[in-house]
This record gives C-alpha cells, sequence and structure tokens, in this order.
C-alpha cells in the first residue's frame, strides 16, 4: 500500500511536468524559438547511452555533460536546466520499473525518499557553505573505503554487504540523515546514485535495494527543480527534447538488464561505479585545490 501510494505521487508529478515541459516545446516551435544549432539526433544519441547507463547506476549527468561539452552540442549556459530537465522523464520511468520489480521495505522506501527530498529542498543552504574542496575529499575518501570493501567481500576475504530489503531503528534514521546530505549535495553538482549505493551497501542491505531507493528519490527531487527551468526558459529545448525520447528507451532496455543480471555480478557493477565516482571526487579536489594554490601565487 505504502509503495503504491510513493508511485501515486510520482505518477502525478511526472503527469504535471509533462503537461508543461511539452506546451513549452509547442509554444516555442509556434514561435520559431527552437535552438537551430542543436542536432537533434546527435543529442538522442546522447539520451540513450545517458539513460542506459544511469538506468545501472552511473549518473546521467556524468555521461552527458562530457559528451555535450566535448562534442559542443549545446551551449554552457543552458547545460545545468538540459541536464535537470531532460533526463526527468526518463528518471521518472526508472522509478517506477525499479520499484514494482524490485522488493524493497516500504518505510524503508519513503524514509529514504523524504529525506533525500527535503535534502534537495531545504539542505542545499547548509551543504553549500561548506568548502567545495573538502565535501570533495570526504566524498572520495569515504566511496574508496566503500569501494576497498566491497572488493574484499567480492574476493572472499571478509564477509561484506547483506540481503536485507529495509532498515530499521537506529540504521534507518542514520540512513535517512545520510540521504538527506546526499539530496542537498546534488545541488551543488554531486551525484545521488554512487553514494547511494555505497550507503546501501554499507548497512547491509542487498545491492539491489539500492536501485527503487536512488530511482525513487530523484524520481521526487527532479520534476520541481526542472519547473524552474522551464518557467525561466533556461534550458535547451530541442536537446531536452530527443533526450528524453531516447532516454527513455534506453532506460527501458538497461533496466530489463539490471533486473537479469545476478546478484554476484551485480556487485562487481556496484564497485566500478563507486571506484569511479570516488576517482572523481578526487580528480575535482586536486583540481580545486591547485586552482587555489594558482590563484594564491
Amino acid at each position: 500500500m505504502l509503495t503504491k501510494i510513493v508511485l501515486g505521487l510520482i505518477f502525478i508529478l511526472i503527469v504535471f511536468f509533462t503537461v508543461i515541459f511539452l506546451r513549452d516545446i509547442s509554444q516555442a516551435r509556434a514561435a520559431n524559438l527552437l535552438e537551430k544549432e542543436t542536432s537533434f539526433w546527435k543529442m538522442g544519441i546522447v539520451g540513450f547511452i545517458a539513460l542506459f547507463l544511469d538506468s545501472l547506476g552511473i549518473g546521467s549527468f556524468n555521461t552527458i555533460t562530457p559528451m555535450v561539452k566535448n562534442f559542443k552540442l549545446t551551449k554552457d549556459k543552458t547545460l545545468p536546466g538540459t541536464l535537470m530537465v531532460s533526463t526527468t522523464i526518463g528518471g521518472a520511468v526508472e522509478a517506477f520499473i525499479f520499484v514494482t520489480a524490485i522488493k524493497v521495505d516500504p518505510t524503508t522506501l519513503i524514509v529514504t525518499t523524504i529525506m533525500a527530498s527535503l535534502g534537495g529542498f531545504i539542505g542545499a543552504g547548509i551543504i553549500s557553505k561548506l568548502p567545495e574542496k573538502f565535501i570533495q575529499l570526504a566524498m572520495g575518501t569515504a566511496l574508496a573505503v566503500v569501494a576497498a570493501l566491497i572488493l574484499l567481500g567480492q574476493l572472499k576475504l571478509m564477509p561484506a554487504g547483506g540481503e536485507a530489503i529495509g532498515l530499521s531503528g537506529v540504521n534507518l534514521i542514520i540512513a535517512g540523515a545520510v540521504v538527506f546530505v546526499l539530496g542537498a549535495l546534488m545541488n551543488i553538482g554531486i551525484g545521488f546514485f554512487a553514494p547511494c549505493m555505497a550507503l546501501v551497501y554499507a548497512m547491509g542491505m542487498s545491492p539491489a535495494a539500492a536501485f527503487p531507493i536512488m530511482m525513487a528519490a530523484c524520481a521526487f527531487l527532479q520534476p520541481t527543480a526542472s519547473l524552474k527551468f522551464i518557467r525561466e526558459g533556461t534550458y535547451d529545448r530541442k536537446a531536452s527534447l530527443a533526450i528524453t525520447i531516447f532516454g527513455v528507451i534506453g532506460a527501458l532496455i538497461a533496466c530489463l538488464i539490471v533486473k537479469s543480471i545476478p546478484l554476484a555480478a551485480l556487485k562487481w557493477i556496484i564497485l566500478v561505479v563507486v571506484l569511479y565516482t570516488s576517482l572523481k571526487m578526487f580528480k575535482s579536489y586536486a583540481v580545486n585545490k591547485h586552482g587555489e594554490n594558482s590563484t594564491v601565487a
């Protein structure tokens, strides 16, 4: 029953978002304001790849950004809005599939979803006051530790992970606090997926449980944030439409693959995602620190 309520709320949010999104596209097309320099088909390929990898736990933002910047597919000014708007519907599709296909404790799902959403709405102001390099170093270190634990467990050198599909008591409170912070961190460009995977694994839950938890949280976070970009017109409309259409196709294909992956293989995928994100954090920290040193010098 609780799970159905979550899905029902996501459905209402996405229907409302879709109506606003398509109306804005229609009005822009009628006014001849659609971006002439944007290639619909190239952005479609980007969307398919990004949402396919997103369903495997590799955040779509991390995939879309380097592709569009390296190949100059859209303007930097509208990139933040394009990232958020273009992946909203695809993310909701992922949420519906994973929440219905992978068993997870409803209470755990609701608590983590609410706390992540609250973090996204009211926690950004708190997190934004922390030094960016501190956050990057802390996140990189934490993810590296979890990656090491996953690797040791996969090599049978120590027991790791678990089969639980939910949390209770103190563990649920801790998880709620952590996802609150993770929701806030999304506002400053820190991806939600890999840290959420690490949290679920560290709390002794089944690695598969990470997927419905992180997808549901993002399905609540994204529509409201995206509406702001649509209202202000600070996004690439043609690119967002292309990524949405082809991204949904990529997400559907990937979701079918994830559902059929054995648990042991899924743990290796999570290891790669967590380790990749950790290294990326350390790289960002190094660049940030070098930039500060250069400025001081």
